[in-house]
């Protein structure tokens, strides 16, 4: 079987169309189209249901998706690893992040990997914790920053420990607050942030035995800041995603301090790619350069520290939620 029709498949689950498909993979439609009739003949099961809405995966084709994405992940993995021999670096790296990390951290990440591997290329896909930890498993993404614990069976990079704020206007009655009362979120209308810090934003409100009173909700970091700046609310954002917009509202320090706990994971260190295991190995030392790390307080929280010579450091195996 030619490894093409897999990508051909690949790319048309992807996007749900032929005529996508075919731009991204520089060929046209009818060879996109001749590529899935071929695979549909030679494995003699129909893969999609082909529609007006698009194409869409026939139960047959969600049960084969898994095993030719692992197949055209070990050929990428290959390809890497006989560029390696002749000296050459080389591959994709498709990583999974949220918005916080993609502006703070991705862009210096990424332009000094660059610079030492200029024929590495990246792949960026953006979602909350649980998407992430999601396309890590099904082989969508080499490797994703995550918030530690995460779920089982994975190989964890602990990056940093930061503080969870509390943000309010620049107005009465909060402007006088020098800290966060966890009850202002109670008697004020809330602001929660969908895909993330809602999980430990519910947990600290949860423990403290206040009840939310939560009147909007939004997945962008940013979209949020910009509500409580305009008097919407109050909420409780990482420190991460307070950089630079410190003088638009007001950040405050939680009355309990609460944290969250940044990590980069992969399902095997081992197993990874020659060019997603120097990714990993820069990312643990950019954030030790350019970063306040705080390693041994979250290493201290988990148990089952596996250390390997040609891993990166500090690795927690399977750290489970």
């Amino acid at each position: 079987m030619s490894i093409h029709k897999y990508e051909a498949f690949s790319k048309v689950v992807e996007q749900g169309s032929l005529s996508k498909a075919a731009d991204l993979l520089g060929v046209t439609q009818s060879g996109v189209s001749h590529a899935i009739s071929s695979l549909e003949a030679e494995l003699g099961v129909v893969l999609f249901l082909r529609g007006r809405s698009g194409m869409k995966l026939t139960p047959n084709g969600e049960k084969l998706l898994k095993p030719i994405v692992e197949i055209l992940n070990w050929n990428g993995h290959l390809k890497q690893v006989v560029a390696s021999i002749h000296g050459i670096e080389t591959g994709t790296v498709r990583i999974g992040t949220f918005t916080s990390v993609s502006v703070h951290w991705l862009p210096g990440i990424m332009k000094a990997y660059q610079a030492e591997y200029p024929d590495v290329e990246f792949q960026l896909m953006e979602g909350s914790y649980e998407q992430i930890e999601n396309w890590i498993a099904e082989g969508k993404v080499d490797c994703g920053f995550i918030t530690i614990p995460s779920r089982e069976g994975f190989d964890v990079i602990p990056l940093k420990k930061e503080k969870l704020m509390g943000i309010v206007p620049q107005t009465e009655p909060f402007d006088t607050l020098s800290q966060f009362p966890l009850s202002l979120a109670e008697h004020h209308p809330f602001i929660m942030h969908q895909g993330g810090t809602d999980y430990d934003v519910q947990q600290i409100m949860g423990k403290a035995g206040i009840h939310l009173n939560v009147r909007l909700f939004s997945k962008d970091d940013y979209a949020i800041i910009a509500m409580v700046k305009n008097g919407l609310g109050v909420s409780i954002l990482p420190e991460l995603v307070m950089q630079g917009y410190e003088q638009q509202v007001c950040c405050l320090e939680l009355e309990e301090p609460r944290y969250r706990f940044l990590g980069l994971a992969v399902r095997s260190i081992k197993d990874a790619s020659p060019a997603t295991k120097r990714f990993v190995q820069h990312v643990e030392q950019w954030v030790i350069k350019n970063v306040s790390v705080e390693d041994e307080d979250i290493a201290s929280k988990h148990k089952g520290v596996d250390r390997n010579e040609d891993e990166p450091k500090h690795i927690l195996s399977h750290a489970s939620r």
